[in-house]
């Protein structure tokens, strides 16, 4: 049975609402790019990406609508997730004494999850109705080490901040 750790209040700070604020205004951003191009998109456009960053499958336009939904969905649900930080998984144990901190940290990752993602989607959607304008099929060979970059790099920035005495 896991340990009973404290349940806290987090406190926002001005750079989490900052940060809070950006994610939701890139969202609406993408979802009113994805919306506005909509129309004039051709039936079938590429839908799937190779790890080298060519278009390897294709699909009906619609497909682009999930772009911004799936990064909305997780958008949403990490927000939730973010109220319960004693839920989360830890490197280290959760005393009364460290677990502000590691709240804190925890819910300061998840944001920058949260933006990374969004981030991450809307670049292939724009790199995707871009693709379609000009009949270009790649989304360029740097996109897959730079997303694995803006997720793992704050992950493992977090993971060792945490683990630090």
């Amino acid at each position: 049975m896991p340990e009973e750790r404290p349940r806290l209040k987090i406190i926002h700070t001005t750079s989490d609402l900052l940060m809070e604020i950006t994610g939701w205004i890139l969202l609406v951003m993408v979802w009113f790019i994805v919306l506005k191009a909509y129309n004039s998109l051709p039936d079938i456009i590429p839908t799937h990406y190779s790890a080298n960053g060519n278009a390897d499958g294709h699909g009906p336009k619609v497909s682009i609508l999930l772009l911004p939904a799936i990064s909305t969905i997780a958008y949403i649900g990490m927000t939730i997730l973010n109220k319960y930080p004693h839920i989360f998984n830890y490197p280290a144990v959760i005393t009364r004494e460290n677990a502000l901190k590691q709240y804190t940290m925890a819910t300061w990752m998840i944001r920058v999850l949260k933006l990374a993602i969004v981030v991450l989607f809307g670049v292939i959607a724009l790199v995707t109705l871009r693709n379609v304008k000009t009949g270009q099929e790649d989304l360029g060979a740097a996109f897959l080490p730079a997303s694995m970059l803006l997720i793992f790099v704050p992950v493992a920035y977090f993971t060792i901040k945490s683990l630090k005495k």
